[in-house]
């Protein structure tokens, strides 16, 4: 229990979406006849790491259409855009995005085959620091709406390891302590905590599919920011006092899920 207080085991699970959709990370499908639009890699940014976009050794360009959502308001935050194309279910994602006059500039690309388990190449960021895809790790309202939650949860620390784990492909910290979570880290609610509250969460809520997740799939850090922030996409269907019964659980009730990949660090 000391390496889970090291992650912040005294603080709190924290839903990062909710608002009425103004929180969250949006996403959009587009059918297969979505024209293409030219995407450019910033001057700040990766195009050494990235799938696609001016720069890369990927496509030039991508089905996004400029009046796609992003994430978050104003110029600061990650501005993640997340596009899905039918048919081929090719899932196309960006980080820092900026719409121009006709085309997309953005400081990381990530382009993932949705029907494939290969991972990003080793040491490629993505659209978020693991060089993880985001789309899988959202909850979505349609899924709760539906009851089940069949998938590990994205989530974020404030302080990270110099180091990853599979699936997980790329660091974004210097710190070398072995108590701090690296990328990729799996954490999943301990057997006695859901049996004990499991009674808390009534059958038909927005927080009981999310809580049923967090034991059988748990969650996974993906990014930097704050800690045992759990990321869903945006929508307006929401209940925020719902979903904010989760804040009640604490990170304590945490454990760390053993991994048969080995850390990859420098440290």
């Amino acid at each position: 229990m000391k390496r889970i207080h090291k992650l912040g085991g005294n603080q709190a699970l924290h839903p990062d979406f909710g608002g009425g959709g103004r929180y969250g990370i949006p996403s959009e499908v587009v059918p297969p006849s979505e024209p293409l639009v030219d995407v450019t890699i910033g001057p700040d940014g990766y195009p050494d790491e990235s799938d696609f976009g001016a720069g890369t050794d990927g496509p030039d360009s991508a089905p996004i259409p400029l009046d796609t959502p992003i994430e978050g308001f104003g110029a600061g935050g990650d501005r993640h855009v997340v596009v899905v194309r039918q048919g081929s279910c090719d899932l196309w994602e960006m980080y820092r995005s900026f719409p121009q006059s006709s085309s997309w500039r953005a400081d990381s690309t990530a382009l993932y085959d949705l029907g494939s388990a290969v991972r990003h190449p080793e040491g490629w960021t993505s659209a978020d620091a693991a060089g993880l895809p985001i789309l899988p790790g959202l909850v979505r309202y349609d899924e709760v709406a539906a009851g089940s939650v069949d998938h590990a949860i994205r989530v974020t620390f404030e302080r990270t390891r110099n180091a990853y784990i599979h699936p997980a492909v790329h660091r974004a910290s210097s710190r070398c302590s072995p108590t701090l979570p690296p990328m990729g880290l799996r954490l999943r609610m301990k057997e006695s905590y859901y049996d004990k509250h499991l009674g808390d969460y009534e059958e038909g809520s927005q927080a009981r599919p999310i809580f049923d997740a967090l034991r059988r799939y748990g969650m996974i850090v993906a990014d930097n920011g704050s800690n045992f922030y759990f990321t869903g996409a945006s929508s307006p269907a929401w209940d925020d006092d719902d979903v904010g019964q989760l804040k009640d659980v604490p990170g304590k009730a945490f454990q760390v899920v053993d991994s048969e990949a080995p850390v990859s660090t420098p440290c």
